[in-house]
């Protein structure tokens, strides 16, 4: 009994103190115990459940004020209202005249009108309201004190509740009517409290509500470092539109036309709008040669038909390297280094490892003394320093507008080998069309399989979910770690 009663909190002692054998209204114990009405609503729960009070709980249906009977207690019956704005006018007026007067609403004069006439404190004659006199021979009776009699919950007669529920005044509604007594305990721990100083004790290895502090989701963390990472090795970030022409997405880049990567099965079409603007006419020229015959880059070319109305077709960003055919057209720094953070969009099966809408890291560097290790270098360093990868691979690819290319791929803890990242060198045809001397190495990582290393996860899908519990206990992806 001790150990429980040194447990119990200021508040609680305060209520118990107060309480009687008697079932007593809270408001009756916030009295008594100079406790405020909620402190106690709480410590009647926690002595309650501790067996030193008891808790009654009766459901009752009680008739309360309206908001339109709350505006009739506050300032004062319409009736009222109505025979107070009458005699301002010297006891007789017209209807507008006293409806203007009185600020009354037009059913709240009716019924005023209604209550007076019928209570003989008025009567009509010949279009005007008039006083009788009755009203001041009597006591200055109204309904408005019982509006304050139901407000404090005193009793008023059923007859009187239905005219004023008629009027809007006052409605009912179910009320929980809640009441506190002490026990056979709680008067034994009274009692020790009285008699002897009992300090409160605390447990300190108490379960307590876990507590989540408002935070960045880790993978918005983890792109903002790598950006913050590229900016300090000197590469300058391009501009990434959503939304891109073909020009930008397959032309520049040295893919042909009737490429089957360039049907509707392969990717998305945009209903409208359905064509953007090209460049300026010489380099728009010069792509087409280029695909055309090979241009003045010494290729044959593709041999086709090159189509001005294909490539000013719109669609969402496939590749992060349409950014970088973006920035080849505006113009670049020899040498330079370049990088964007891109949101593609590509037709694909949903799993794993793959998604529709995903992260593209998208860069390149262009020189005079590049070349085929320096890739692979850079490749090897990123999978490794900031993926954590355990080991790399390269393999041969294909991609139109590099040569040569590579594939990489990283070995994860958990799920093997997973491809995550595209390279090469880019081909003459694309840098010498635009008029750039030198050599250019490239890649596209998929950043989120980046992220997918660093997080130790096996789901790509659980990136973009909305599973609150993951994120609380996600680690962070600090890249120094």
């Amino acid at each position: 009994m001790l150990d429980r009663v040194k447990e119990l909190s200021e508040i609680e002692r305060k209520v118990l103190s107060s309480l009687k054998k008697e079932d007593s209204a809270f408001e009756e114990v916030s009295v008594n115990s100079g406790v405020p009405i909620d402190s106690v609503r709480r410590s009647a729960a926690w002595l309650s459940e501790k067996g030193f009070a008891k808790l009654v709980e009766k459901k009752a249906e009680k008739f309360v004020l309206t908001a339109q009977g709350e505006i009739a207690l506050s300032k004062g019956m319409p009736e009222n209202v109505f025979l107070e704005a009458l005699t301002r006018l010297k006891g007789k007026a017209s209807f507008k005249d006293l409806q203007a007067e009185s600020k009354l609403s037009q059913q709240e004069f009716t019924a005023a009108l209604g209550i007076n006439k019928r209570k003989a404190f008025i009567v009509i004659v010949q279009g005007e309201i008039q006083e009788t006199g009755v009203a001041k021979d009597q006591e200055n009776f109204s309904e408005q004190n019982y509006l304050q009699d139901i407000l404090e919950g005193k009793k008023v007669s059923g007859e009187l509740l239905s005219d004023l529920s008629k009027r809007g005044l006052v409605e009912k509604k179910e009320v929980v009517d809640r009441t506190l007594s002490i026990t056979p305990e709680g008067e034994k721990a009274k009692e020790m409290l009285s008699s002897q100083t009992i300090t409160r004790v605390y447990d300190v290895e108490a379960p307590v509500p876990s507590i989540f502090a408002g935070k960045k989701a880790p993978y918005m963390q983890f792109l903002t470092q790598i950006r913050q990472k590229l900016v300090a090795l000197g590469f300058s970030e391009m501009y990434s539109p959503l939304v891109v022409s073909e020009f930008y997405n397959f032309d520049v880049l040295y893919q042909p036309q009737t490429h089957s990567a360039r049907t509707s099965t392969d990717s998305y079409q945009l209903k409208t709008p359905k064509t953007g603007r090209l460049p300026d006419r010489k380099i728009v020229e010069s792509i087409k040669a280029a695909h055309e015959y090979g241009g003045k880059t010494g290729s044959t070319g593709w041999g086709y038909e090159w189509s001005e109305d294909i490539a000013s077709r719109v669609v969402p960003a496939m590749h992060g390297t349409a950014h970088t055919a973006r920035q080849l057209v505006n113009g670049v720094k020899i040498p330079g280094k370049y990088f964007a953070m891109a949101r593609v969009f590509r037709p694909d099966v949903l799993d794993a490892t793959h998604l529709l809408e995903f992260n593209q890291m998208e860069g390149f560097v262009v020189g005079e003394d590049l070349n085929f290790k320096h890739l692979l270098g850079m490749l090897k360093d990123f999978a490794i320093e900031v993926a954590g990868a355990e080991k790399v691979k390269f393999f041969p690819d294909y991609y139109p507008f590099t040569e040569p290319s590579v594939q990489l791929s990283a070995k994860h803890p958990e799920m093997g080998w997973i491809e995550f990242a595209g390279a090469g060198m880019f081909r003459p045809e694309m840098l010498e069309s635009l008029g750039i001397k030198g050599e250019a190495i490239a890649w596209g990582m998929g950043i989120d399989r980046l992220a997918m290393f660093k997080m130790g996860i096996k789901d790509i899908r659980y990136l973009f979910a909305e599973d609150l519990g993951f994120y609380r206990n996600a680690k962070g992806l600090f890249l120094d770690k």
